[in-house]
């Protein structure tokens, strides 16, 4: 029986542009008839991804890069100096014969670089690390690249995948035969209400110019940035089966678990932090473990909630606690385990379908639940 964990998340985001489009303004999608303010899956991802990566302390993490030559050979050097010379030569040797594609890479040439891949090859540290043993074991070969090629090089990249690589997948043009598909899933966040974008005008001054009569005044630049202020609701699930599968390890598999689940209700795409600061936390989370399929409950918000008195926050946890009752009763479709948390008290609805647990102690009370469906 397949297992899935499904994560909720109600949060509310003052005036901000955390994605913006080719044009700087917020993103956006229609839904229900109306705009709404939208927050692209590749962006969280990108957040959740970066938030757990220095939680991982077992070198357990990937690399997403095109400069594979260049980190497989100093991958050698570090384990063998007196190979230095022959390093660059070794490893791109051995991505050949994995099956990579290498040119030299675009824009002005120095003689310092060194070949990359022609995409972006997304390897955890662990398969770079065996690709250098690989290589360092046949360096003293008569012929080298025969060597490596009767060692089956493509097993190299293609086990010991880590945990990132596991959850988000990995997609190889070619050799296609190293594809992982991605255990986690990740929808678009959208606002639960219409939006409305606005402009914010602002002038920079320049500290250097003085003030006279006959001095310009003005302003030393000008300019506007869009934004926007909305609550969205986030989804995102875990087939734990194939999780397990991309690992080969149950308790690395709890521990992605347990990673996800925390860096994805707390992280947030950035985009001009450094003008708005609209670092939030949730209004209210739901975590479910289903043993049947996974549920995007977006349909709960299909009919645009309007702004009253109490805001968007307020009547959207409201409207989602009636919905996800709705659903089970309609179905019949019951989760294995409901766990819940709420920051704001705007967010106590969600007590109706759930164990109370603490935001902070959110992913291990999932791995728990996790362990309990098995």
């Amino acid at each position: 029986m397949p297992t899935f964990v499904d994560i909720h998340v109600l949060q509310t985001l003052p005036p901000s542009n955390p994605n913006r489009d080719d044009t700087g303004a917020p993103k956006s999608a229609t839904f229900g008839g109306v705009s709404r303010m939208r927050i692209s899956s590749q962006a969280i991802k990108r957040a959740t991804r970066q938030d757990f990566e220095g939680k991982i302390v077992d070198g357990n993490y990937g690399v997403r890069t095109k400069k594979i030559v260049e980190l497989v050979a100093h991958s050698i050097v570090e384990k063998r100096p007196d190979l230095d010379e022959q390093s660059v030569e070794l490893a791109e040797m051995g991505l050949k014969a994995i099956g990579f594609k290498l040119a030299e890479p675009r824009g002005k040439k120095t003689e310092q670089q060194l070949k990359e891949a022609g995409f972006l090859v997304f390897l955890s540290a662990k398969q770079i690390e065996h690709v250098a043993d690989a290589l360092i074991a046949v360096a003293g070969a008569d012929d080298p690249a025969a060597a490596f090629k009767d060692l089956k090089p493509r097993s190299l990249v293609d086990t010991n995948h880590s945990i990132d690589i596991a959850l988000f997948g990995r997609m190889v043009a070619e050799p296609n035969a190293l594809n992982v598909d991605a255990a986690c899933q990740v929808a678009h966040a959208i606002g639960v209400g219409a939006v409305e974008r606005e402009y914010d005008y602002y002038t920079a001054v320049d500290d250097e110019k003085k003030r006279s009569d006959e001095a310009d005044e003005g302003a030393g630049m000008i300019g506007t940035i869009e934004f926007a202020s909305a609550t969205v609701y986030r989804y995102a699930t875990i087939n734990v089966d194939m999780l397990r599968e991309n690992l080969g390890d149950d308790s690395v598999a709890d521990r992605a678990i347990e990673l996800f689940v925390d860096s994805f209700v707390r992280s947030m795409p950035t985009g001009k932090i450094t003008t708005f600061a609209n670092r939030t936390l949730p209004d209210a989370i739901l975590v479910q473990v289903r043993d049947d399929q996974p549920i995007n409950m977006a349909g709960a918000f299909e009919e645009p909630i309007v702004a009253g008195q109490h805001g968007f926050a307020e009547p959207a946890v409201k409207r989602f606690v009636e919905f996800e009752s709705k659903l089970r009763e309609l179905t019949g479709l019951e989760p294995a385990s409901s766990l819940v948390s709420w920051t704001t008290p705007r967010g106590e609805a969600f007590s109706a379908m759930g164990s109370q647990v603490r935001l902070v102690d959110m992913g291990a009370a999932t791995v728990e639940a996790v362990r309990g469906a098995r």
